[in-house]
């Protein structure tokens, strides 16, 4: 014996589908500009820091 789905049922889940694939998009935003801002970070604590235009001067030679 099988249940029918209501329609109750499906815009529940409907709802629910878009709340998870929203914070999904956010979360993970969120940690990509977290790794962006930790990789500049590291880089540019060296012995040149970055120009505004993002690249190191001795890096552009190469």
């Amino acid at each position: 014996m099988g249940t029918s789905l209501t329609p109750d049922f499906w815009r529940l889940f409907t709802v629910l589908l878009v709340i998870f694939a929203a914070a999904t998009v956010v979360v993970s935003a969120l940690l990509d500009a977290l790794i962006v801002r930790m990789a500049r970070h590291g880089r540019s604590t060296g012995h040149r820091r970055a120009t505004a235009d993002g690249f190191e001067p001795h890096l552009a030679h190469h």
